[in-house]
């Protein structure tokens, strides 16, 4: 139950960054088209790949929050880290988008001055984004959401990306013109570094990949039980933002049954009090000194 509440938690922060990206790429396309900013529009585009982002999150973390079934019995987190994979696809697509445009436009004779009022949007901007970056980090760590922290790394980027923008555009008031089409190739780079780190992140969970270090901290902590006398092997994975781990243990093999489930439950329930792990398979195996 507590999942479930968390996942709803989780919800807001996704609302709030599709509501934010939603005013800020209405209001950055139509001014940077006004003020004739590629910068500006560049960043207007991000923005319109993050409200569709946004919209997958919160699809993913809505999908996460449905029951074990039928063809399901580990339940549907793992749709939370979809949803992060396929804002990832999304996000790479405009960046390349934006590329492209702004190399050409680079090359270009004639760059108009971009209008005072691009880059004063720009700078209000970076602060809202910054602003929604610190609320979705927090709530992330809050709830253990892979989806959700992902979207807040993608907040941070579009803050620097408005940042990038602004600097261009001021730039381009000194004379420096392609200062601001350059600004919008730094945009689109940032776009696609962005969309990897994602991609990375979420197909390691996806194919069963675990913190080596977490690992190994929590095998250290099993071994100092005084009824374990080995830790013969632990695996671990991700389910969206559940652990899952598979540990084999050597005891004492003149211990009975009752004795040795009482160990792997006082084990289970020291690592979801300090890791949060909820899921924890334990093989029981006796101890012989050799």
């Amino acid at each position: 139950m507590d999942q479930i509440n968390d996942m709803k938690r989780g919800e807001k922060g996704a609302w709030i960054s599709i509501f934010a990206y939603l005013f800020l790429a209405g209001s950055k396309l139509t001014i940077a088209y006004i003020g004739t900013s590629d910068a500006l529009w560049a960043d207007g585009l991000n923005n319109s790949t993050d409200v569709v982002a946004s919209i997958a999150i919160l699809v993913g973390l809505r999908i996460s929050q449905k029951p074990p079934d039928q063809n399901h019995r580990y339940g549907h987190y793992r749709a939370e880290t979809i949803a992060s994979l396929l804002a990832a696809f999304i996000m790479v697509a405009v960046g390349l988008q934006v590329l492209f445009s702004t190399i050409t436009k680079m090359f270009e004779e004639n760059i108009a001055r971009p209008d005072m009022i691009t880059a004063w949007t720009a700078l209000g901007a970076a602060l809202i984004m910054y602003v929604v970056h610190r609320y979705n980090l927090s709530l992330s760590r809050k709830i253990n959401s892979s989806a959700l922290y992902a979207a807040s790394q993608d907040n941070r980027s579009d803050a620097l990306v408005s940042i990038g923008a602004f600097v261009g555009i001021i730039g381009a008031q000194f004379g420096v013109y392609w200062l601001d089409p350059l600004a919008g190739f730094i945009v689109g780079v940032i776009i696609c570094k962005t969309a990897w780190d994602i991609f990375k992140d979420s197909t390691l969970m996806l194919t069963d990949g675990f913190d080596e270090d977490r690992l190994k901290k929590i095998k250290e902590e099993i071994s100092r039980f005084p009824e374990v006398k080995l830790v013969e092997d632990i695996k671990g994975r991700a389910l969206g933002n559940q652990s899952v781990l598979d540990v084999t243990i050597k005891v004492n093999p003149e211990l009975n049954v009752r004795q040795s489930h009482d160990i792997t439950v006082h084990i289970e329930e020291e690592l979801a009090e300090k890791h949060g792990i909820l899921y924890t398979h334990i093989h029981i195996e006796p101890y012989n000194e050799k």
